[in-house]
Protein backbone atom coordinates (compact mmCIF):
# COMPACT_ATOMS: atom_id res chain seq x y z
CA UNK A 1 0.00 0.00 0.00
CA UNK A 2 2.71 2.32 1.14
CA UNK A 3 4.65 1.56 -2.59
CA UNK A 4 1.46 2.31 -4.01
CA UNK A 5 0.80 6.07 -2.62
CA UNK A 6 4.12 6.84 -3.24
CA UNK A 7 4.12 6.33 -6.79
CA UNK A 8 1.32 9.12 -7.15
CA UNK A 9 3.94 12.02 -6.40
CA UNK A 10 5.51 9.95 -9.30
CA UNK A 11 3.38 10.37 -11.42
CA UNK A 12 2.68 14.13 -11.10
CA UNK A 13 6.73 14.90 -11.07
CA UNK A 14 7.11 13.04 -14.01
CA UNK A 15 4.19 15.56 -15.49
CA UNK A 16 5.95 18.51 -14.52
CA UNK A 17 9.44 17.34 -16.32
CA UNK A 18 7.53 17.09 -19.43
CA UNK A 19 6.02 20.47 -19.68
CA UNK A 20 8.68 21.64 -21.65
CA UNK A 21 8.37 18.94 -24.43
CA UNK A 22 8.05 20.73 -27.59
CA UNK A 23 5.73 18.06 -28.58
CA UNK A 24 2.97 19.13 -26.28
CA UNK A 25 4.37 22.63 -25.62
CA UNK A 26 1.58 24.63 -27.16
CA UNK A 27 -1.14 22.57 -25.27
CA UNK A 28 0.33 23.16 -22.56
CA UNK A 29 0.72 27.05 -22.88
CA UNK A 30 -2.90 27.89 -22.68
CA UNK A 31 -3.57 25.60 -19.59
CA UNK A 32 -0.73 27.55 -18.28
CA UNK A 33 -2.47 31.27 -18.64
CA UNK A 34 -5.46 30.63 -17.52
CA UNK A 35 -3.84 28.57 -14.49
CA UNK A 36 -1.90 31.79 -13.69
CA UNK A 37 -4.97 34.28 -14.18
CA UNK A 38 -7.22 32.27 -12.30
CA UNK A 39 -5.27 31.72 -9.37
CA UNK A 40 -3.94 35.30 -9.43
CA UNK A 41 -7.43 36.39 -8.84
CA UNK A 42 -7.44 33.51 -6.42
CA UNK A 43 -5.00 35.24 -4.17
CA UNK A 44 -6.26 38.44 -4.26
CA UNK A 45 -9.78 38.10 -3.64
CA UNK A 46 -9.28 34.83 -0.88
CA UNK A 47 -7.03 37.50 1.13
CA UNK A 48 -9.43 40.78 0.47
CA UNK A 49 -12.04 38.26 1.95
CA UNK A 50 -10.79 36.06 4.60
CA UNK A 51 -10.99 38.19 7.12
CA UNK A 52 -15.08 39.17 6.59
CA UNK A 53 -15.34 35.20 6.36
CA UNK A 54 -13.90 34.10 9.82
CA UNK A 55 -15.39 37.02 11.27
CA UNK A 56 -19.04 36.28 10.22
CA UNK A 57 -18.53 32.46 11.38
CA UNK A 58 -16.87 33.81 14.74
CA UNK A 59 -20.24 35.69 15.26
CA UNK A 60 -22.12 32.79 15.48
CA UNK A 61 -19.99 31.39 18.80
CA UNK A 62 -21.55 33.02 22.34
CA UNK A 63 -19.77 35.20 24.20
CA UNK A 64 -18.63 33.02 26.93
CA UNK A 65 -17.15 30.90 24.45
CA UNK A 66 -15.05 33.22 22.76
CA UNK A 67 -12.00 31.92 24.57
CA UNK A 68 -12.39 28.99 21.63
CA UNK A 69 -11.78 31.28 18.71
CA UNK A 70 -7.74 30.59 19.81
CA UNK A 71 -8.91 27.01 18.90
CA UNK A 72 -10.95 27.23 15.82
CA UNK A 73 -9.24 29.70 14.22
CA UNK A 74 -6.38 27.20 12.61
CA UNK A 75 -8.87 24.83 11.60
CA UNK A 76 -11.56 26.60 10.20
CA UNK A 77 -8.85 28.63 8.26
CA UNK A 78 -7.66 25.20 6.80
CA UNK A 79 -11.37 23.88 5.70
CA UNK A 80 -12.27 27.20 4.16
CA UNK A 81 -9.09 27.75 2.19
CA UNK A 82 -9.27 24.00 1.11
CA UNK A 83 -12.66 24.60 -0.10
CA UNK A 84 -11.47 28.19 -1.53
CA UNK A 85 -8.80 26.74 -3.33
CA UNK A 86 -10.99 23.93 -4.68
CA UNK A 87 -13.63 25.99 -6.07
CA UNK A 88 -11.23 27.99 -7.95
CA UNK A 89 -9.64 24.92 -9.34
CA UNK A 90 -12.77 24.03 -10.71
CA UNK A 91 -13.51 27.51 -12.06
CA UNK A 92 -10.04 27.25 -13.48
CA UNK A 93 -10.39 23.73 -14.95
CA UNK A 94 -13.84 24.35 -16.48
CA UNK A 95 -12.45 27.55 -18.65
CA UNK A 96 -9.29 25.29 -19.52
CA UNK A 97 -11.43 22.10 -19.97
CA UNK A 98 -11.11 21.96 -23.75
CA UNK A 99 -7.50 22.97 -23.66
CA UNK A 100 -6.93 20.12 -20.75
CA UNK A 101 -8.53 17.58 -23.02
CA UNK A 102 -6.52 18.46 -26.06
CA UNK A 103 -3.29 18.20 -23.85
CA UNK A 104 -3.94 14.81 -22.38
CA UNK A 105 -5.08 12.71 -25.80
CA UNK A 106 -1.20 14.61 -26.88
CA UNK A 107 -0.15 12.75 -24.11
CA UNK A 108 -1.95 9.80 -24.49
CA UNK A 109 -0.36 9.85 -28.27
CA UNK A 110 2.69 10.34 -26.63
CA UNK A 111 2.31 6.85 -24.84
CA UNK A 112 1.46 4.70 -27.67
CA UNK A 113 -2.63 5.72 -27.88
CA UNK A 114 -3.26 5.54 -30.86
CA UNK A 115 -7.43 5.07 -31.30
CA UNK A 116 -8.33 8.42 -30.03
CA UNK A 117 -9.72 11.20 -32.38
CA UNK A 118 -6.53 13.58 -33.63
CA UNK A 119 -7.84 16.96 -32.31
CA UNK A 120 -5.60 20.35 -32.57
CA UNK A 121 -5.86 23.58 -30.91
CA UNK A 122 -8.64 25.08 -33.52
CA UNK A 123 -10.87 21.92 -32.77
CA UNK A 124 -11.46 23.75 -29.16
CA UNK A 125 -14.59 24.67 -29.64
CA UNK A 126 -16.22 21.20 -31.28
CA UNK A 127 -14.70 19.84 -27.75
CA UNK A 128 -16.23 22.63 -25.79
CA UNK A 129 -19.65 21.41 -25.13
CA UNK A 130 -18.58 18.20 -24.09
CA UNK A 131 -15.83 19.20 -21.90
CA UNK A 132 -17.97 21.39 -19.85
CA UNK A 133 -20.53 19.29 -19.29
CA UNK A 134 -18.43 16.87 -17.92
CA UNK A 135 -16.65 19.18 -15.66
CA UNK A 136 -20.60 19.99 -14.77
CA UNK A 137 -21.21 16.63 -14.09
CA UNK A 138 -17.59 16.46 -11.46
CA UNK A 139 -19.33 19.47 -9.48
CA UNK A 140 -22.65 18.12 -9.09
CA UNK A 141 -20.46 15.20 -7.61
CA UNK A 142 -18.04 17.23 -5.28
CA UNK A 143 -20.84 19.72 -3.86
CA UNK A 144 -22.99 17.86 -1.65
CA UNK A 145 -20.04 16.08 -0.31
CA UNK A 146 -18.28 19.58 0.43
CA UNK A 147 -21.82 20.78 2.24
CA UNK A 148 -21.46 17.99 4.50
CA UNK A 149 -17.77 18.79 5.28
CA UNK A 150 -18.36 22.52 5.57
CA UNK A 151 -21.44 21.66 7.81
CA UNK A 152 -18.59 19.26 9.94
CA UNK A 153 -16.40 21.67 10.21
CA UNK A 154 -18.94 24.25 12.77
CA UNK A 155 -19.76 22.01 14.92
CA UNK A 156 -17.77 21.77 18.22
CA UNK A 157 -15.24 18.53 18.87
CA UNK A 158 -16.25 16.90 15.08
CA UNK A 159 -14.55 20.23 14.01
CA UNK A 160 -10.96 18.79 15.06
CA UNK A 161 -10.81 16.14 12.35
CA UNK A 162 -12.51 18.33 9.90
CA UNK A 163 -8.93 19.35 8.29
CA UNK A 164 -7.83 16.07 7.99
CA UNK A 165 -11.30 14.85 6.08
CA UNK A 166 -11.38 18.26 3.70
CA UNK A 167 -7.60 17.29 2.80
CA UNK A 168 -8.96 13.26 2.46
CA UNK A 169 -11.35 14.53 -0.29
CA UNK A 170 -10.06 17.59 -1.96
CA UNK A 171 -6.84 14.78 -2.85
CA UNK A 172 -9.65 12.61 -4.20
CA UNK A 173 -11.38 15.34 -5.97
CA UNK A 174 -7.94 16.63 -7.79
CA UNK A 175 -7.41 13.04 -8.33
CA UNK A 176 -11.13 12.53 -10.10
CA UNK A 177 -10.78 16.54 -11.48
CA UNK A 178 -7.26 15.27 -13.65
CA UNK A 179 -7.85 11.67 -14.60
CA UNK A 180 -11.18 12.34 -16.12
CA UNK A 181 -9.89 14.18 -19.28
CA UNK A 182 -7.82 11.12 -20.12
CA UNK A 183 -11.02 8.80 -19.14
CA UNK A 184 -13.11 10.80 -21.31
CA UNK A 185 -11.35 10.83 -24.40
CA UNK A 186 -11.06 7.02 -24.07
CA UNK A 187 -14.81 7.53 -24.04
CA UNK A 188 -14.97 6.07 -20.61
CA UNK A 189 -18.33 7.68 -18.64
CA UNK A 190 -17.78 9.26 -15.61
CA UNK A 191 -19.31 6.29 -13.17
CA UNK A 192 -16.95 4.06 -14.40
CA UNK A 193 -14.11 6.21 -14.14
CA UNK A 194 -15.06 6.55 -10.47
CA UNK A 195 -15.21 2.83 -10.34
CA UNK A 196 -11.92 2.05 -11.87
CA UNK A 197 -10.09 4.96 -9.79
CA UNK A 198 -11.45 3.03 -6.70
CA UNK A 199 -10.26 0.28 -7.75
CA UNK A 200 -6.75 1.67 -8.00
CA UNK A 201 -7.21 4.12 -5.01
CA UNK A 202 -4.41 4.02 -2.89
CA UNK A 203 -2.08 5.37 -5.76
CA UNK A 204 -4.44 7.58 -7.65
CA UNK A 205 -4.77 9.28 -3.93
CA UNK A 206 -1.06 9.56 -3.41
CA UNK A 207 -1.05 11.35 -6.90
CA UNK A 208 -4.44 13.77 -5.92
CA UNK A 209 -2.87 14.52 -2.66
CA UNK A 210 0.18 15.45 -3.92
CA UNK A 211 -1.56 17.87 -5.89
CA UNK A 212 -3.92 19.08 -2.85
CA UNK A 213 -0.45 19.94 -0.92
CA UNK A 214 1.31 21.93 -3.67
CA UNK A 215 -1.69 24.26 -4.46
CA UNK A 216 -0.28 25.75 -1.14
CA UNK A 217 3.17 26.86 -2.50
CA UNK A 218 3.43 30.49 -4.72
CA UNK A 219 4.82 29.68 -7.78
CA UNK A 220 4.56 25.73 -7.81
CA UNK A 221 0.81 26.33 -8.15
CA UNK A 222 1.06 28.43 -11.06
CA UNK A 223 1.86 25.66 -13.05
CA UNK A 224 -0.22 22.96 -11.05
CA UNK A 225 -2.85 22.55 -14.09
CA UNK A 226 -0.87 21.69 -17.06
CA UNK A 227 1.46 19.38 -15.12
CA UNK A 228 -1.40 17.70 -12.88
CA UNK A 229 -2.79 17.16 -16.49
CA UNK A 230 0.09 15.49 -17.76
CA UNK A 231 1.19 13.47 -14.67
CA UNK A 232 -2.67 12.02 -14.29
CA UNK A 233 -2.72 11.33 -18.00
CA UNK A 234 0.21 8.96 -17.33
CA UNK A 235 -1.03 7.75 -14.71
CA UNK A 236 -4.80 6.55 -16.41
CA UNK A 237 -2.55 5.24 -19.49
CA UNK A 238 -0.09 3.43 -17.61
CA UNK A 239 -1.84 2.40 -14.34
CA UNK A 240 -5.54 2.17 -15.12
CA UNK A 241 -6.20 2.11 -18.84
CA UNK A 242 -3.52 -1.27 -19.33
CA UNK A 243 -5.13 -3.09 -15.69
Amino acid sequence: MKESVARGPGYFLEGLKMLPDPAIRWFVLFPLVINLLVFGGLIYWTFRQFGLWMEELFGWIPAWLSFLEYLLWPLLSMAVLGAVFFTFTILGNLIAAPFNGLLAEKVQRLNGADDLPDYELKDWLILLPRTVCRELRKLVYYLPKAVVLLILSIIPVVNLVSPVLWFLFNSWMMSIQYCDYAADNRGVSFSDMLLRLREQRTRVWGFGATVSLLLLVPFINLVIMPAAVVGSTLLWEREIERS
